[in-house]
């Protein structure tokens, strides 16, 4: 599985976030797409991920040898960012319940809660979790989908030194052979990355 970007372009009103970027990500690796804060990072992965367009160039996504849809990708690809919005009035288990309805799940529902450690929360509605709770049961729901696309936006947002030791837990045991996108400007957080992309170098207008 390939991901291949050409001539990438995305801009807001007449403002140019990033141009003329060409990049090919390949099954089995991991990288980091980085810059400071507005540099439009998460834009970026965004755009890979299908959940925002671009504005000039092309996104190519090929299986097997052969090329897909951005629609058909998104069996393919699980995301978890601090935006993203949980069904609040479900509790953990409900949720990744439903979500198994859509994609299915590498591991049974209690165990993967209890890998990230909110087995005593299992039954409680999510408006009552902390928002560190909140980023642990987003990690899950895309760490344990079965999707060999992994993308990642700031994914220890919230997170104590306890959520932060879960996350790199995961990183170590649940990315093999998996193509993961982590979109951050804290090394911590991409130290396990093969390659770094630096947002600032497509900067031209």
């Amino acid at each position: 599985m390939q991901i291949n970007l050409t001539n990438l372009g995305k801009r807001y009103n007449r403002d140019w976030i990033f141009r003329h970027l060409d990049y090919t990500f390949s099954e089995g690796k991991k990288y980091a797409i980085t810059g400071p804060n507005g540099s439009g990072k998460s834009t970026l992965l965004q755009i890979i991920a299908g959940a925002v367009s671009h504005n000039e160039g092309t996104i190519k996504y090929t299986i097997n040898n052969q090329f897909t849809s951005s629609e058909e990708i998104h069996q393919r690809l699980s995301l978890a960012a601090p935006y993203m919005e949980l069904i609040e009035e479900m509790t953990a288990k409900e949720l990744l319940e439903f979500h198994s309805t859509f994609k299915s799940l590498r591991l049974p529902i209690n165990e993967i809660i209890a890998i990230v450690g909110l087995s005593k929360a299992t039954n409680k509605q999510i408006r009552y979790y902390s928002s560190g709770m909140k980023q642990r049961l987003k990690l899950a729901q895309a760490f344990f989908s079965e999707a060999p696309i992994l993308c990642l936006d700031e994914p220890t947002t919230n997170l104590d030194a306890a959520g932060i030791a879960v996350y790199d837990q995961l990183i170590d045991q649940y990315t093999n052979n998996r193509m993961v996108l982590i979109s951050s400007n804290d090394e911590q957080e991409y130290k396990c990355c093969d390659e770094v992309i630096k947002i600032e170098y497509f900067k031209k207008a």
